[in-house]
């Protein structure tokens, strides 16, 4: 919506009002104490008619500029030249007559010696006449300055929709990506449950429907509270803690200034997945997962840690980190950042920061 739009009326009518009027005021002024400065006595009746009728007589003539401007805007030069030449020449001599007119009724000839309107205005036709011309392209010129600024800004507003949407998009099409693998590496793991301990495979089945019912209920969002997103990982999580049972312990470590903050929908997920796959699953001993969050100045500090076997050697980015990163780029561009490492103490660590902003109740996807 463009600001015209959302002007009151009222206003849209007072401005330029006020702006011919502060005009015409600013030049009566002007033309007063020219004639006391020259020694006689200010007229300002006369004075204030000629500049407030020739002003407001041009605030009434805007539009009609205006118009003629929009019919030569496509076109080159010689379009314009076509239109503007005969247009400010027959618009200046009717703005001039009507001009003269008005002054002449309401103010009289004064000290001119002329004693008829036609006598009038030939007295004043050569100043007067250069004058409206000067004022015709002044204003077609401010016009057309006010016209281009303003398609500059609909151009910009509506580049910036179209990125919004493509980025939108492509932030949907990166969280899809999620779900299907996420959904594949649950269902083969309650497969391989399935013969060996069927109870706790119906255990996992029952843990996974509670998480796609969170899942489907945010099919939309972009982002979530991060309170939402750790319910969605405690439910994820319950069904990886019977996979493990014993060999695997968690720990949540939470600020409780964090858990309003907007984070992109299913952002831990993947990456407490990877350690699960990739550190924790062919460690033979107990294995621990942590995860960390807290504000550090103006951004949100997100952490998972694993003490498992580490970060092979020579391993590609894969599917879930890389989408991460990528959907923080889109999201908040050089201001989120992610970083992998192995832990001194063994294991991995994840580090997420992106800029902190708490998630509204009326936030729409």
């Amino acid at each position: 919506m463009s600001a015209a739009s959302t002007t009151p009326r009222w206003a849209r009518l007072a401005m330029p009002l006020g702006f011919w009027t502060l005009l015409a005021a600013s030049y009566t002024l002007s033309g007063g104490l020219s004639q006391i400065s020259e020694g006689e006595v200010p007229n300002w009746p006369r004075v204030a008619t000629w500049n407030f009728s020739d002003f407001y007589l041009w605030m009434l003539l805007v539009p009609l500029v205006a118009w003629l401007g929009r019919q030569a805007a496509d076109g080159d030069w010689r379009r314009y030249a076509a239109v503007h030449v005969p247009a400010s020449l027959a618009v200046a001599l009717a703005q001039l007559l009507a001009h003269l007119a008005i002054f002449w009724n309401v103010a009289g000839p004064g000290h001119a010696p002329v004693s008829t309107y036609a006598g009038f205005v030939r007295m004043q036709f050569a100043f007067s006449y250069h004058f409206a011309l000067l004022m015709y392209w002044v204003i077609l010129a401010v016009l057309r300055g006010l016209d281009s600024r303003r398609r500059l800004r609909d151009e910009r507003l509506r580049s910036a929709q179209l990125e919004s949407q493509l980025a939108q998009a492509q932030l949907r099409t990166l969280r899809v990506q999620l779900q299907p693998h996420f959904l594949f590496n649950t269902l083969n793991a309650i497969s391989a449950l399935a013969l060996a301990d069927p109870h706790q495979a119906r255990l996992m089945i029952s843990r996974l429907s509670d998480l796609l019912r969170l899942t489907l209920e945010e099919r939309h969002a972009l982002e979530v509270p991060l309170s939402r997103e750790l319910e969605l990982l405690r439910c994820y999580l319950d069904i990886q803690q019977v996979r493990f049972q014993d060999r695997l312990s968690t720990q949540l470590d939470v600020a409780a200034d964090t858990v309003r903050a907007a984070v992109p929908s299913m952002i831990l997920q993947p990456l407490v997945e990877n350690a699960l796959r990739h550190g924790l699953l062919d460690k033979p001993e107990p294995g621990r997962l942590h995860i960390v969050s807290r504000r550090e100045g103006a951004q949100l500090y997100l952490r998972v840690d694993d003490d498992g076997l580490g970060l092979p050697d020579g391993m590609a980015e894969g599917l879930g980190l890389g989408n991460t990163r990528t959907r923080l780029q889109v999201l908040f561009g050089d201001a989120a950042s992610v970083a992998l490492a192995r832990r001194n103490e063994g294991g991995t660590r994840v580090e997420l920061r992106f800029p902190y902003r708490e998630y509204a109740t009326e936030h729409v996807a």
